[in-house]
């Protein structure tokens, strides 16, 4: 018991437990430090307004704040030039750190497209358009053929007859071909009785 006594009580074991005690206090120090420049602790920068702004000037302010721009989503609104922020978050005026990360939606370089519903030589003129529009598509004039009246019997984007479940762009016109009312024959008859009253009232 005393060897262990005079062991316990000898400088060098004082000593070594001193400098391991010293050595906790400078780590536990030194982490304060780290974590303190890491976090950015005490530190806030107003977030600026970037909507609205194309995305370089967006990530070119952001960058002058010290912030970072990331692109996260798209979307498309064909009144406003493509690469235009449309969202962003958080939302200008809020309060960060510096090179937090501010998220980005833009407004995509093309429009979306999507299938055409199966709508020729199955609806109405009304019905067509209605579930055109509830789609997003574009409807433009009607075109008409000999057939039954305001019956959908083909479909055209862009110059040519698309088919049912084919691919198109949101924002390009959709032109219904429908019937008129009339076939060719009773066109032909309706000419003549024209003709025949003109003719009558020449006489006259």
């Amino acid at each position: 018991m005393t060897d262990i006594k005079k062991k316990l009580l000898s400088p060098v074991v004082w000593g070594n437990l001193m400098a391991i005690a010293l050595m906790a206090v400078l780590l536990v120090f030194a982490v304060w430090i780290w974590l303190d420049k890491y976090t950015h602790h005490g530190e806030e920068i107003i977030v600026p307004e970037v909507e609205g702004k194309l995305i370089g000037e967006a990530e070119y302010a952001l960058e002058m704040e010290g912030l970072k721009a990331m692109v996260v989503d798209s979307t498309y609104e064909r009144s406003l030039p493509s690469g235009a922020i449309m969202k962003q978050l958080p939302k200008a005026g809020s309060k960060v750190k510096s090179g937090r990360e501010i998220y980005l939606t833009i407004n995509s370089r093309q429009s979306p497209m999507a299938a055409l519903p199966d709508i020729a030589d199955n609806c109405s003129l009304r019905e067509a358009q209605d579930r055109l529009r509830q789609l997003g598509f574009r409807v433009g004039p009607v075109e008409y053929q000999d057939g039954d009246k305001d019956w959908v019997y083909s479909v055209k984007c862009q110059g040519r007859t698309v088919m049912s479940g084919e691919r198109v762009p949101t924002d390009a016109v959709i032109t219904l071909v429908v019937g008129s009312g009339q076939s060719e024959e009773e066109l032909f008859d309706y000419d003549d009785e024209e003709e025949d009253s003109q003719e009558v009232t020449d006489e006259d």
